[in-house]
């Protein structure tokens, strides 16, 4: 394994890590942030008990869609990583091979070029 092949596969884990650690921040701040708008409504309205419960409620519900959104996201990603890998799908580097031309076929021209004089 070569150190360029090492940092590769770092940086695809901490990638991993940022996605889960974000999709943790939207469940808890979606909440929060609607306490809190409804906290501020009820101070100025005076209708204490009601907008901090509506917004609470709007705040879990945005906060469960951000998770869904991003969960789907993630295993999107996920899926197509492994087609990668198994050499279902094209590289998102653009570098493309012409149709006819997979690696076992290049294998065996590099094989009858190597032997030759």
């Amino acid at each position: 394994m070569s150190f360029k092949d090492f940092l590769k596969q770092q940086q695809s884990g901490l990638e991993a890590m940022a996605n889960t650690g974000v999709i943790g921040l939207h469940l808890v701040s979606g909440p929060a942030v609607g306490f809190a708008i409804g906290y501020g409504i009820d101070y100025w309205l005076h209708t204490s008990p009601w907008g901090k419960l509506i917004f609470l409620f709007i705040g879990i519900a945005a906060g469960f869609l951000n998770v869904y959104r991003d969960t789907k996201a993630l295993l999107r990603k996920i899926a197509r990583q492994d087609a990668e890998r198994k050499g279902l799908a094209q590289p998102p580097d653009g570098a493309s091979t012409p149709p006819g031309q997979g690696k076992t076929e290049n294998r065996g021209q590099q094989e009858e070029h190597d032997t030759q004089p």
